[in-house]
């Protein structure tokens, strides 16, 4: 039976960033997670993860969004774009489990990775909805998986990829995935 150093010392180790939260709130975290954000365990202990997000209403709308999720399943994984303490944004998977389904923000376990070599942030200007489209249709969903995921219609989707594929000055939706991928 692994002792309770070991148990730290594999949470340290990890090769993923790694933390331990309560009520959306950083209650501990390893150094790799430190070194994804650029910043210190100290400077990330007892705050929020909004801190880590590009806008508040990012945060408070995936967090509406997942809250149900983790209510349901117990856990809850996506690709995101987050904001390390330099303002930088990039590409991150998240992946988290709640202790608690019955009340899904009390506390859980939450992995970061850093995806951003495999999927650098453009230079495109996009709305928060706009990358939350876009990390799904990166994914392979479709307009009516996106919706639902999203809470908003298929036909709501479809107008944020028609907006993406300006952006992108993309003809067509696997042209637009390639643009997004290389730019």
């Amino acid at each position: 039976m692994p002792q309770p150093d070991e148990y730290r010392m594999a949470f340290e180790m990890a090769p993923v960033g790694l933390v331990i939260s309560k009520r959306r709130t950083i209650i501990d975290c390893n150094q790799q997670l430190c070194d994804i954000f650029m910043t210190s365990k100290e400077t990330l202990m007892g705050r929020s993860f909004q801190e880590l997000y590009p806008s508040a209403e990012e945060f408070e709308r995936l967090g509406a969004r997942i809250a149900p999720i983790l209510n349901a399943k117990g856990h809850y994984a996506d690709s995101r774009i987050m904001k390390r303490a330099n303002g930088q944004v990039f590409w991150c998977h998240v992946s988290g489990k709640a202790l608690d389904r019955s009340d899904p923000h009390a506390a859980g376990i939450w992995s970061f990775e850093d995806i951003s070599a495999q999927r650098p942030v453009t230079q495109h200007h996009l709305t928060g909805r706009e990358r939350e489209v876009a990390s799904r249709l990166l994914e392979g969903k479709t307009s009516k998986v996106i919706g639902k995921e999203l809470g908003i219609s298929h036909r709501t989707v479809e107008l944020y990829r028609a907006r993406l594929m300006r952006k992108f000055h993309a003809h067509s939706t696997p042209d637009l995935i390639q643009r997004m991928l290389t730019v």
